[in-house]
């Protein structure tokens, strides 16, 4: 099992950055990608950005650009740095963490990120 714990949400006015952290706990050594997925109000959780233990990226196109995903040399650490927000990247942030063969995935609680206008 994995345990994931999110960090760095809030609120955040239009243009600027906030710094999303995730620490992943238990059984690190099955963890291949880690990344983010968000979901806004009445809307479907979305893939945001993922990044692979070898350091491959994988953007949204709407975030591309504005977001970076990096991991932590630990291994168990992701981030992802959002410059430039917007209100419409306001959404609750989840980390994921996906084994190597896929066959498990993990989430993590939640963090708000909230970007006024």
């Amino acid at each position: 099992q994995v345990q994931l714990v999110e960090s760095g949400g809030g609120l955040v006015q239009s243009g600027g950055s906030l710094r999303l952290s995730c620490v992943a706990s238990g059984s690190i050594f099955s963890i291949n990608t880690m990344g983010w997925y968000r979901q806004a109000p009445g809307k479907q959780r979305e893939l945001v950005a993922n990044i692979t233990s070898s350091g491959r990226t994988n953007y949204a196109d709407s975030v591309k650009g504005r977001f970076t995903s990096s991991r932590g040399n630990a291994k168990n650490l992701v981030y992802l740095q959002m410059n430039s927000l917007k209100p419409e990247d306001t959404a609750v942030y989840y980390c994921n963490a996906v084994s190597q063969w896929g066959t498990s995935e993990y989430w993590g609680q939640g963090t708000q990120v909230t970007v006024s206008s």
